[in-house]
Formats: C-alpha cells, sequence, structure tokens
C-alpha cells in the first residue's frame, strides 16, 4: 500500500482556485536550500530562466539551455515540500511547433517532477498553451515585458505606458485564458493596464514590476535580498544579502590570514591524545650544552 506525503503539494487548480481570495506569494528559486526557506512562505516557486543572469553571469535569458533548467527544477522540486514549483521553457525549446513544445515540456514536467512550465508570449503562444493542457501539462502564460524577446523588443522596456498598446496586451491575456492557462505573470506592465487585465482575466495574475492590483506578486529571489548588484526600479530589497555575505567572508579571511582559524574546536584530535593543539604544534626545546 503506497503512502501520501503528509503535506499536500500546491498543484495548478489550487493557484488557480486563489484568485480573489488569498494574495499569490510567488519568489523565483533556483536550488534546494533556498527553496526549503521559501516553501515556508510561498504558494508558487517559479524555476525562472532567469537563473542564466542571476546564477551564470549572462547579459540576458537567452543563451540559457533546457538542459540548465532540468538542473535547477530538480533541486528547488527536491527542496520544496508545499509550494507549487514552476519551470520556465528556455528560449528556442517550445517556440517552434506544440509538438516540440510538447516532447520538451515533458522532459522537464519527468526530470524535474514539476507541477507546471510556465512559457512567454500571449496570443502566439495559444494554440501551444491549448496543445500542452490537452495532454496534461498546466501552463503558466507569462506577457508583457517577456525577456526571451529582448532582441526584438530593443532591451528591457515597460509595456503598455499609451493605450494604444492596451488592446494588443489585453488580447494576450484573454487569449492564454481561454487556452488553458491556469495564471499569468504580468512583468513591467503600466499599472492601469494590469489592474485592468485582473479584472477581465478569470485566471489569476502573478505581478513583477505591474502593481498591487496583480492577484500575486513574484520577484526574483536575490533581488529581493539584496545580493543582485543591479535591479529594476519595481524591485523593494527586503535585504542586505550581499552585504552580509561580504562581511563574513571578510572575517573569514582575516582569521586564517591570522591562523585564527580553525581553532581546537574545528579539529579533529586523536581518540588516545589530548586536544591540546598548541602542544601538538610547539616547537621541542633546544638542549643545552
Amino acid at each position: 500500500m503506497s503512502l501520501h506525503a503528509q503535506t499536500h503539494r500546491l498543484m495548478a487548480p489550487d493557484i488557480a482556485a486563489m484568485k480573489r481570495v488569498k494574495p499569490i506569494v510567488a519568489l523565483t528559486s533556483y536550488h534546494a536550500h533556498t527553496a526549503a526557506i521559501a516553501d515556508k512562505y510561498c504558494d508558487l516557486l517559479i524555476v525562472g530562466d532567469s537563473l542564466g543572469m542571476v546564477m551564470h553571469g549572462f547579459e540576458t535569458t537567452v543563451p540559457v539551455t533546457l538542459d540548465m533548467m532540468i538542473v535547477h527544477g530538480r533541486a528547488v522540486v527536491r527542496g520544496a515540500r508545499r509550494a507549487l514549483v514552476v519551470v520556465d521553457m528556455p528560449f528556442g525549446s517550445y517556440e517552434e511547433s506544440p509538438s516540440v513544445a510538447f516532447r520538451n515540456a515533458a522532459r522537464v514536467m519527468k526530470e524535474t517532477d514539476c507541477g507546471a512550465v510556465k512559457l512567454e508570449g500571449g496570443r502566439r503562444m495559444a494554440e501551444t498553451t491549448r496543445y500542452l493542457v490537452d495532454r496534461g501539462i498546466p501552463v503558466m502564460g507569462h506577457i508583457g515585458l517577456t525577456p526571451q524577446s529582448i532582441n526584438v523588443l530593443g532591451g528591457f522596456k515597460t509595456q503598455g505606458r499609451t493605450r494604444d498598446e492596451w488592446p494588443a496586451i489585453e488580447a494576450d491575456a484573454l487569449a492564454l485564458s481561454d487556452a488553458g492557462a491556469f495564471a499569468v505573470v504580468l512583468e513591467a506592465m503600466s499599472a492601469p493596464l494590469a489592474a485592468r487585465i485582473t479584472e477581465q482575466v478569470p485566471i489569476p495574475t502573478i505581478g513583477i514590476g505591474a502593481s498591487s492590483h496583480c492577484d500575486g506578486q513574484v520577484l526574483v529571489m536575490e533581488d529581493m535580498l539584496g545580493l543582485s548588484p543591479r535591479v529594476p526600479k519595481f524591485v523593494k530589497k527586503f535585504g542586505a544579502v550581499a552585504t552580509a555575505i561580504e562581511d563574513a567572508i571578510r572575517a573569514y579571511a582575516e582569521e586564517v590570514g591570522a591562523r585564527r582559524f580553525p581553532g581546537t574546536e574545528h579539529t579533529y584530535a586523536m581518540k588516545d591524545e589530548p586536544r591540546d593543539l598548541a602542544a601538538v604544534t610547539k616547537k621541542p626545546k633546544k638542549l643545552s650544552t
């Protein structure tokens, strides 16, 4: 007889049901130990292809590979116990056709055991979204600023700041909802447009730089922790991790340089000899003549 896990891991329908019920708390995560911490407070953990910039030093998310996403996705799933884990499909892994998208998304689901995947793009991804959902793969959409399209957009530019841009972006959100996406990320979008879309679509909107009108919020974890050197305007730093890390490394280097670390309490003594490290390392006295 199989044993069910004591903690229920949230699934895509659970997140969808939170719309207008409670704000959805989400963060990105790329490794097991941060996932374990965030899991205590988050409903949703997104293994974003932003890991290419945050973890690997790329200038954009475009160079990220499917294998990279799978390695990090697997780590986050191992670290989390309750939150729904969503893994980004990287550039080039889903745009060619719905069948190619399914093959790659199925691999991500099987090899990471995540609960959903995320695709960038609105109406152009509606057919693919429907294709995946019909075959058992939950899909989160992503519209507004889509970082994988940065070379077409001409940079990381806020979307929907003029009203003539609104109809196309609204149509993107509605198309993804109609295609079966369980939620949609709104990135770097004007607040009035984000509020309007949130009211229009029956699925949760997850904002990142799209105002508190959204049904939930997500930030890149390293950005909000104060670990990233440069962050977008919409990021609030909730910590000063970079400073804490530098202080710790400086103290470590000073103690190593002064031979204060490691101390006796950090070493292994012989079982039948005293732990007095000073006595062991003490130079023998010269014999008098």
